[in-house]
């Protein structure tokens, strides 16, 4: 296993050290790249899987092994879907890019239609590739970088390794720990010294747990009966709450009626129901709010400020719901200057050094990026990661705990982690029929055919309940198709 990797995430979860002597390593080539990415695969995959063991303990699991398969993490880094007779909306919107600067490059992020707005604003220019390149090297990228920002847009400048861990926002990020844990709400049991007690069946006596409701696990369903409430978006939440469903858990996405991402809602909706809902409106915010008191567990990507705007703030969260379990995404860091700022994978790879890397050592012309969006998903393992800790903290101590995250701690983990296994000469064999699960996924698109798991537990196996659906396919309601 890539140790330092896989010790990293554990430590941040502070779970016991012993349990890593579970994990078992399986499956051979790696992601071609200059930084260890499938190591980074196996060791957000795993981890994440290895809590869920620990959960599956605490709830009177006898103890099994974790497997995790190398390749098949990697190969889930990218999609895991192979429509059978369809085909996936593009990923990316024709302007979307890397473009030269008049002092470098800068990468513009614009699936968003707000987002295409907002840099073509400040540009100037028509919606076509070409007129952008011409636009966008008349400026200095840092100038473009922060016009377009400022506009409501997305966009990052190329900088250096060394340029990022001298700039005062890499600073602060290197800081922050890998997954930040603080303290929310206590049950009654916790401020009484008592302890959830398990029951043979996997109930909890609810006055044991505070008047807490418990989730109904069962035998090799760790979290059946867990209300997720997910509130994310591409790409890193998405992955988060796709694994949680994977575990039995009852996930529930909510997005705003206008919002869409199609080239992405077949890979990550598997497992969940999607909802719509309109929280300027007063009915719609009703419903929200009623889901938000029921939920164990709510995991979001919004910038910090959004959901403050909106009403439903930290300190609204706790009041409405105690003992909820509250895992948060930023794209760059929670302290420093750049907190806050919209961002996503590709982004902060221009920005944190790692295209520019990438650059360098092929000596190419252009920047090089991961070859997968790695920082989303393996920052989507560690928000799963953190929501099964909590829960182990909410099983043994009766305490609630809430976690954030960032994509750019998480490129840190991924450029500060030794290299010696990095190489762009790896390869991944090509996907086969005994890569993907025997049966097809009747996704709301077609018939498609899924990878199988990259990791399982003796005892529990990694299982979707529902297909992948599209955004507002499902009611807004616990437990309801």
């Amino acid at each position: 296993m890539p140790e330092s990797l896989l010790n990293a995430i554990w430590t941040a979860l502070d779970l016991p050290a012993a349990a890593l002597d579970a994990v078992q390593l399986v499956g051979e080539g790696a992601l071609p790249s200059y930084f260890d990415v499938t190591g980074l695969a196996a060791a957000s995959v795993g981890t994440a899987t290895l809590a869920v063991r620990e959960l599956m303990l605490a709830q009177g699991a006898a103890p099994g092994r974790v497997v995790v398969d190398r390749r098949l993490a990697s190969m889930w880094f990218s999609w895991s879907i192979d429509p059978v007779g369809w085909e996936r909306p593009p990923l990316w919107d024709a302007v979307a890019g890397d473009y030269p600067t008049a002092d470098g490059w800068i990468r513009l992020h614009t699936n968003a239609p707000h987002h295409r707005a907002a840099a073509l604003s400040v540009l100037g220019c028509a919606a076509e590739r070409a007129a952008v390149a011409r636009a966008v090297a008349g400026w200095s990228g840092l100038a473009l970088e922060e016009a377009v920002v400022a506009q409501g847009g997305c966009a990052a400048v190329m900088r250096s390794l060394d340029e990022w861990r001298r700039h005062p926002q890499g600073q602060s990020v290197a800081r922050e720990p890998l997954i930040a844990f603080m303290a929310a709400g206590l049950t009654s049991a916790a401020q009484g010294g008592q302890q959830a007690c398990a029951h043979s069946d996997g109930a909890v006596d609810a006055a044991a747990s505070g008047g807490r409701r418990a989730w109904g696990w069962t035998a090799g369903r760790p979290l059946a009966g867990l209300k997720v409430l997910d509130l994310t978006r591409v790409l890193a939440g998405p992955v988060a709450t796709r694994f949680l469903a994977g575990y039995g858990a009852d996930v529930l996405r909510i997005d705003p009626p206008s919002w869409n991402e199609p080239g992405v809602i077949p890979e990550v909706s598997l497992g969940k129901r999607c909802a719509r809902l309109d929280l300027t409106q007063s009915a719609d915010r009703a419903v929200f709010e009623g889901l938000l008191a029921q939920a164990d567990v709510l995991v979001h990507g919004y910038r910090p400020d959004a959901l403050e705007q909106l009403g439903f703030g930290e300190q609204v969260r706790q009041q409405r719901n105690p003992g909820l379990i509250d895992v948060s995404l930023d794209a760059y860091g929670w302290t420093g200057a750049l907190a806050g700022r919209r961002g996503f994978d590709s982004l902060v790879q221009m920005s944190c050094g790692i295209a520019q890397h990438g650059m360098q050592m092929q000596g190419a012309g252009k920047p090089v990026p991961l070859p997968v969006q790695a920082l989303d998903h393996a920052t989507g393992y560690l928000m799963a990661a953190a929501v099964v800790r909590a829960l182990i903290a909410r099983l043994n101590e009766g305490r609630a705990l809430r976690a954030r995250l960032s994509l750019a701690r998480t490129a840190t983990l991924l450029t500060d982690a030794p290299s010696s296994a990095a190489s762009p000469l790896n390869t991944l064999a090509p996907a086969g029929d005994g890569d993907f699960s025997p049966q097809l996924e009747r996704t709301e698109w077609g018939p498609a055919r899924r990878y199988r798991p990259p990791v399982g537990i003796e005892g529990a196996k990694m299982a979707w309940d529902r297909p992948a659906s599209n955004l507002g396919s499902s009611a807004a309601r616990w437990g309801q198709e």
